[in-house]
């Protein structure tokens, strides 16, 4: 809070007061904004969310520690760009970085993605019960016979062509009115 007493606003987190306008009684409001403080999850789905970041996080997942050019040399991308993707990993707390002279070193860190698949897993439940039951319903509508098969004596279904009673025409009660000409015949003309 500033020295003057009254509370900042546009910070996060921050209050204000509004008075009342029905009993002029003032109470506080409390602004939020939307992505002050991500939590920990929010951050590692949105690092995992990049093709490129997913890349950066297999390469160090075949070595222990890789060094930030050896990491960047199979990619068309500049230096500067994989600096700001491990940024963003880092931030996420999937990448950990350690400077020894001149040289930066990454390591992967999977306690983030541990926490990411505990979430998955509660939801996988939820997944392999509905596919379950679409693929007992696919077998069971595979299973039923067909009953053209059965009896060769009923007509088989043409879906190909319509029925010749029919008009390809909509089926609208509304008469067509006759269209109007475009234009009238050029009127007479003055001559002087």
């Amino acid at each position: 809070m500033p020295i003057s007493g009254k509370p900042e606003i546009g910070r996060p987190g921050m209050t204000t007061e509004s008075v009342d306008l029905t009993t002029g009684i003032p109470h506080p409001i409390l602004y939020h904004m939307v992505k002050y403080q991500p939590a920990p999850l929010d951050r590692t789905f949105a690092a995992l969310a990049d093709p490129t970041r997913r890349a950066l996080l297999a390469r160090l997942g075949e070595h222990d520690t890789v060094s930030v050019s050896e990491l960047a040399r199979p990619f068309p991308v500049s230096l500067p760009a994989i600096m700001k993707h491990l940024d963003v990993l880092s931030d996420a707390g999937l990448v950990t970085r350690a400077k020894t002279g001149r040289t930066v070193a990454c390591r992967l860190s999977a306690a983030p993605m541990e926490q990411a698949m505990e979430w998955l897993n509660r939801y996988q439940r939820f997944w392999s019960t509905q596919l379950d039951r679409l693929a007992a319903f696919v077998e069971e509508d595979a299973c039923l016979p067909n009953p053209n098969l059965l009896n060769p004596n009923l007509p088989s279904p043409n879906l190909s062509k319509p029925s010749p009673s029919k008009s390809p025409a909509s089926p609208s009660n509304v008469v067509s009115m006759r269209r109007r000409r475009k234009s009238s015949r050029p009127g007479p003309t003055r001559k002087s």
